[in-house]
């Protein structure tokens, strides 16, 4: 008898914890995705493409010669691992847009790349600015992505 209840209970719970965890915005998640992938591009183009760096294990070989090996800095993981700590700090210069067409909704963003790069403004008025609340929900969704828990 007393397994029984056990069993229920744990059915019960198992049911309430799953049914107590919120849907994921499907809108949110795929903006979000897209702006890791937006901004990863960005940055990776803004790298000098003949610039290399040594990967290898740097041991030596018993002949005294160390094995190494060029790559390509740009898409090197050490580039890639360090853009992808910093991609969703970049989540503020996003904002919603709705389409005036379709009126279908996605963040995209708002902000110019740098100083130099003023001819990329979009038409504002597609956007909606709420605060700093808005972003930062965007900004959860990427940490989720790039932190692995994208799957659900």
């Amino acid at each position: 008898m007393a397994s029984w209840i056990i069993q229920m209970t744990v059915v019960v719970l198992s049911v309430f914890i799953h049914s107590s965890q919120g849907k994921r915005d499907t809108m949110v998640y795929c903006s979000a995705c897209r702006a890791i992938v937006d901004e990863l591009n960005y940055s990776i183009s803004q790298v000098d493409p003949k610039k290399t760096i040594n990967i290898g294990s740097f041991r030596l070989n018993p002949d005294g010669t160390i094995k190494d090996k060029k790559v390509p800095f740009a898409r090197s993981e050490t580039h890639l691992s360090e853009l992808l700590d910093g991609v969703c700090g970049s989540m503020s210069d996003y904002a919603l847009h709705v389409d005036p067409d379709t009126q279908q909704k996605g963040y995209r963003r708002f902000a110019p790349r740098g100083t130099g790069d003023t001819g990329d403004f979009p038409d504002f008025k597609n956007f909606q600015f709420d605060g700093p609340e808005a972003s930062s929900v965007l900004k959860f969704a990427c940490e989720t992505i790039v932190e692995g828990g994208a799957g659900g």
